[in-house]
């Protein structure tokens, strides 16, 4: 019951993709440089986390995969 009122007057919505992927880098302990492979090139990460370039499918394929962000996280428009 308490959860059912939570949800309905308090509702927690999706966090910004961009603030998903920087909270799981710190998590894991990555810098940018390690998601080259992610994202293809050390330029993109850069493009990319500051909100210059939008994440393909494949991008977000991959921080699925190999830093476990869900995508319906990540497919969000930023």
């Amino acid at each position: 019951m308490i959860d059912n009122y939570e949800n309905e007057h308090f509702p927690i919505g999706m966090p910004d993709p961009i603030e998903a992927i920087k909270f799981r880098m710190d998590q894991m302990g990555m810098k940018q440089k390690d998601l080259a492979e992610v994202f293809g090139f050390n330029s993109r990460v850069s493009e990319v986390l500051n909100k210059k370039r939008k994440s393909t499918l494949e991008m977000v394929r991959n921080l699925n995969t190999k830093l476990h962000i869900p995508t319906d996280v990540v497919i969000q428009d930023y």
